[in-house]
């Protein structure tokens, strides 16, 4: 079966050090694809090469059958790739509101006879809606630089989705999160319509059983293993990987 995303024999290397060295991945509409692996297994090259930040010296990624290995980042969101990495990217003078509809405006779809106010009106019209899907309808006026850590992780995928992704990359979401903003973000994580899919690079393994279907683990810049999260928690080549304290 086809995936919606495709990268094969993906290899990067800085120097002698090969950062991936053959890696494939496949995700399909609507799956939830955790990566895990120890500091260093590649898992963030290779958000970098989905993502169009990180060239590969080999391989291809290819998304709902096109080859997307010559686009940037900006490119790729337009095709709909969007990725959240691991510190909030919000504009912190702006209020939630106007956060979310600057992310949307680019996804406005342009009219005849349209003019910059209706088009700013039009996005306006979808972030109440997705500020509402992520709890943060009480702070819609507020600076975002004035919201908790917890609040500028949900306002930042509010702002993803207004940019109508096929596939949500995050990386490590969870990151400076207290127990109770997890258990908030894993409720809206759980949430998200299966319109969009999203790809996992999480330390939480709580986190990442809670919420994926498939789990690809990295090691050394190359697949470890693959499989359903109960696969992967009962791996013999996995539980290796924990005794040795390298995953």
């Amino acid at each position: 079966m086809t995936g919606l995303l495709e990268a094969q024999d993906v290899r990067v290397r800085y120097g002698s050090l090969a950062a991936l060295d053959g890696v494939d991945l496949c995700i399909h509409d609507g799956q939830r694809h955790a990566l895990i692996g120890p500091n260093g297994a590649g898992k963030t090259t290779l958000l970098n090469v989905l993502g169009g930040s990180t060239k590969p010296q080999r391989g291809t990624v290819r998304f709902d059958g096109r080859d997307v290995g010559r686009l940037g980042p900006a490119a790729r969101a337009r095709r709909g790739i969007n990725r959240i990495h691991q510190r909030p990217a919000v504009f912190p003078t702006l209020t939630a509101t106007e956060n979310v509809v600057v992310a949307a405006l680019p996804r406005v779809i342009s009219r005849r006879g349209w003019w910059p106010g209706g088009r700013r009106r039009a996005a306006q019209h979808q972030a109440g809606p997705l500020l509402d899907q992520m709890g943060l309808t009480a702070v819609a006026a507020e600076p975002a630089g004035h919201l908790a850590h917890g609040q500028r992780r949900q306002l930042e995928i509010a702002m993803a989705l207004a940019g109508r992704p096929r596939l949500l990359l995050l990386d490590e979401p969870a990151a400076g999160l207290s127990a109770i903003e997890v258990g908030r973000l894993v409720e809206l994580l759980q949430a998200l319509p299966r319109a969009v899919a999203v790809l996992l690079v999480e330390h939480r393994l709580d986190l990442v059983y809670a919420l994926s279907d498939t789990v690809t683990v990295l090691r050394d810049g190359r697949t470890l293993a693959a499989g359903t999260p109960d696969e992967i928690r009962t791996s013999p080549l996995v539980r290796q990987a924990y005794a040795e304290g390298v995953a």
